[in-house]
């Protein structure tokens, strides 16, 4: 009995909703996703990029692979259904992490204290200046110095004003930082 295209596709986000991507292990029991503006807007057009671009075209090109017959040497075929895996997974990821997201606005926060979205310039022991933005998980990029809420570095600095002297923890030893700027992005 041949199956229609349909009935393909449902076969096809069946077996992609059964794969199990361990996401959530390990996350503790009230967790928070916390994020700025700007980086809920990031995990929104990632999904709807995904959703609404790749997926469909990809559905399209695995329901025409096939109709080509044998399915087990179609390389567009499995390529295709291995990459629509890929995709539902990460749709899944981006979607809990949206559902979990408490959004935090930088610019409605105490501008004398670090806090989350901080723009925090700190002095190390040696005279080297550098400046760190605190925002979420999902957020991070090191090249931007852009940091996690939960990394070493932000955890040290949570709380601390202009003129305090914070210790972080590090793998090779502690380093002192003194916060010598705090801006919070309109």
């Amino acid at each position: 009995m041949k199956m229609s295209d349909e009935d393909e596709m449902d076969s096809l986000d069946a077996e992609s909703d059964d794969i199990d991507d361990g996401v959530e292990e390990g996350t503790p029991q009230g967790y928070k996703n916390y994020v700025t503006p700007e980086g809920m807007e990031k995990l929104k057009a990632e999904y709807h990029k995904l959703f609404h671009g790749e997926r469909p075209k990809l559905v399209e090109t695995i329901a025409w692979a096939a109709s080509n017959g044998d399915r087990s040497e179609n390389a567009d075929y499995i390529y295709g259904k291995k990459r629509l895996r890929e995709i539902d997974r990460r749709l899944r990821f981006l979607g809990r992490r949206m559902q979990m997201a408490v959004i935090v606005n930088p610019s409605s926060q105490p501008k004398d204290q670090v806090l989350f979205g901080a723009i925090v310039t700190v002095e190390d022991d040696g005279g080297k200046k550098l400046s760190y933005r605190i925002v979420g998980e999902d957020e991070i990029d090191i090249e931007q110095r852009k940091i996690s809420w939960v990394s070493p570095v932000a955890k040290a600095l949570m709380g601390a004003k202009k003129g305090d002297v914070v210790t972080v923890r590090r793998p090779n030893g502690e380093i002192d930082l003194t916060v010598i700027k705090i801006e919070y992005p309109d």
